[in-house]
């Protein structure tokens, strides 16, 4: 169990919506709430990226970059033949924290729009993309440790031009999979 990964997942996402909306109230500086947000969503991005993934649910995603200089997005998906109860719940937790908050900074972004209030948009862009690169990282984590898409594809359209994959298992148990190519 980790309470405090889980904790954590929540704290920064919730804190950047909550400071979003009650930002107004508390400071009529709006560099302060801008930099205060943009602080909350990059705390967000990092634990979740690099901590809350792989302690809740055992995936991690990352770039790098070999000496040819190409670039190498490595999705990775620990093996883990049974699944706790609590851990479970932190998954759950895990996954609907990924996939509600995108939703949410969407509907800001509408809002601002259509409210007109164009000095958040920066913002609210940034929250949005936050959000989202984690959870495209995560899908593809998920989704490649179960199958590799481009093996899916290859046979339902017959092509052969799909991306190469690569799937290694490295020393701690984990199932890498990345997509090479450059960017």
């Amino acid at each position: 169990r980790h309470p405090l990964a889980t904790f954590f997942h929540l704290f920064f996402r919730v804190s950047a919506i909550v400071t979003y909306l009650f930002c107004d109230w508390f400071s009529n500086s709006f560099v302060a709430c801008f930099v205060t947000i943009l602080l909350l969503l990059s705390f967000d991005f990092w634990s979740v990226k690099n901590v809350t993934g792989r302690l809740l649910v055992g995936l991690r995603w990352w770039n790098q970059i070999d000496e040819d200089g190409k670039s190498h997005w490595v999705f990775e998906a620990k093996r883990v033949p049974t699944v706790a109860a609590s851990t479970e719940a932190e998954a759950r937790i895990f996954w609907l924290g990924l996939i509600i908050c995108p939703v949410i900074w969407t509907m800001f972004f509408f809002s601002t729009l259509f409210s007109l209030k164009l000095k958040w948009l920066a913002l609210v862009i940034a929250g949005i993309s936050l959000q989202t690169a984690n959870l495209y990282g995560y899908i593809h984590c998920k989704l490649g440790g179960q199958k590799t898409i481009s093996r899916v594809t290859s046979r339902l359209f017959g092509t052969t031009d799909a991306p190469k994959r690569q799937s290694r298992i490295s020393e701690d148990g984990t199932e890498e999979h990345g997509k090479t190519g450059t960017r």
